[in-house]
């Protein structure tokens, strides 16, 4: 790591010379590349670096050029061994930002990812991947990672029942992510969602928008630009230190404390958005009956979740675009033994000790909805009705094992596991 030692300085307080890197994400690539174009227009020596993925798939190349003001510097084709996203990253993407950081010390970087590439998979592994042998983080800081909106999209792709192959946008021959998910996973990732609307007027439109990204993020700083001011923007995305490295990985946000979403039942320009928790757990075929209804009400849902069959899994949930994914979050802490809880994050620890069950430890239901115009009380009730009743939690643990599971052997947590 580059830094400047003042004379009786502490490590505390060094100067951090690493050129600052703004990742910019969005599934609008016209939206993605004009706020980019706005940052160098505010300051021409940015070195700005971007993808072309369209042939990864079938021709397993890519295409990268560098820019800053004056122009294009660098405009490669690069053949890779294997055309998959995560090469890509890996074998391009990262060496390319370690190699202009060192090509141009003191130039601050913007990377604009094409829409196929979501922001985690490139922030998060830049403090444990390596190049020629040291940490991309030694090189580089991530800064910011930005989310660009175009509200003439944005919508509807959290709205979307495509699936990225469907817009030739697959990464690889097994990438079933949909539009919607990406989309959204996308804005909530980011510390920073900008609504990129310059020289359009404020309208009804962009104030819901506005709203809804707020829900889907309350947890980021929002932006909302209606006027082309170059500088402007850049003082409110540049060197913000906006991004957190050791933050909650976004599907465990709730095992460790953190908020999965914020609860807003009063519509709000018709966005509403629901908190739902609970300490015992669902039942699965009830549960597995309601997932349509609940997927079809709402543009998203994401949280974690109990199964009464299930007692040593966590289970994420991620809805939108009417579909639902599910997955492994691993064991709960309470179906872990002593010995390996020292693996598990110190803030998921603590939030077991502060909510912990006599009977259940830290199991639990953590659940956020955001949508438009449903009944936030039909969700509740909907949920509810997939809770074990009094009588069958009293029924005990080993009646629980006996009910019907659709759910049974999709997840890989086990108790030998």
């Amino acid at each position: 790591m580059s830094q400047l030692a003042q004379p009786g300085a502490d490590a505390e307080h060094t100067a951090d010379l690493r050129p600052a890197l703004t990742i910019l994400t969005g599934f609008s690539p016209r939206a993605t590349l004009a706020a980019a174009e706005a940052l160098m227009a505010a300051d021409t020596t940015l070195l700005t670096v971007a993808h072309d993925l369209s042939e990864l798939l079938e021709h397993g190349r890519i295409r990268r050029t560098v820019r800053d003001g004056s122009g294009v510097l660098e405009d490669e084709t690069i053949q890779l061994e294997h055309g998959c996203l995560s090469c890509t990253i890996r074998l391009d993407v990262l060496p390319a930002l370690v190699r202009l950081a060192r090509e141009h010390p003191g130039r601050d970087l913007v990377l604009a990812l094409p829409p196929a590439i979501e922001p985690d998979s490139v922030a998060s592994v830049c403090s444990w991947c390596h190049v020629d042998g040291r940490p991309v983080s030694d090189a580089v800081k991530v800064d910011s990672v930005v989310a660009v909106c175009d509200p003439a999209t944005v919508l509807a792709e959290l709205d979307s029942s495509e699936d990225l192959s469907d817009r030739g946008l697959a990464a690889a021959d097994d990438d079933n992510r949909s539009v919607s998910d990406v989309t959204a996973r996308q804005i909530e990732y980011a510390d920073t969602v900008l609504l990129w609307a310059p020289e359009s007027e404020p309208d009804f439109e962009h104030t819901r928008l506005a709203v809804l990204l707020q829900r889907l993020n309350p947890w980021a700083r929002h932006i909302v630009l209606d006027m082309p001011e170059s500088r402007w923007l850049a003082s409110r995305i540049r060197r913000s230190d906006g991004f957190d490295p050791d933050g909650p990985d976004p599907y465990g946000r709730g095992l460790e404390g953190y908020a999965v979403g914020c609860h807003e039942p009063e519509p709000d320009c018709g966005v509403v958005a629901t908190v739902f928790r609970a300490r015992r757990p669902f039942h699965p075929e009830r549960f597995h009956r309601a997932m349509p209804a609940l997927a079809r009400r709402t543009l998203r849902g994401r949280g974690h979740l109990w199964l009464a069959g299930q007692p040593v899994s966590a289970v994420a949930w991620e809805s939108g675009g009417g579909g639902v994914s599910m997955g492994d979050l691993g064991r709960w802490l309470a179906a872990t033994p002593d010995a390996e809880w020292d693996e598990v994050s110190a803030e998921r620890r603590v939030n077991a000790d502060l909510n912990w069950h006599a009977d259940f430890g830290d199991r639990d239901i953590h659940l956020a909805f955001i949508g438009l115009h449903y009944d936030p009380a039909e969700i509740t009730e909907l949920l509810d009705a997939c809770l074990l009743t009094d009588a069958e939690i009293d029924a005990g643990q080993a009646a629980w094992r006996e009910f019907p599971d659709p759910f049974a052997g999709c997840f890989d947590t086990t108790e030998d596991h």
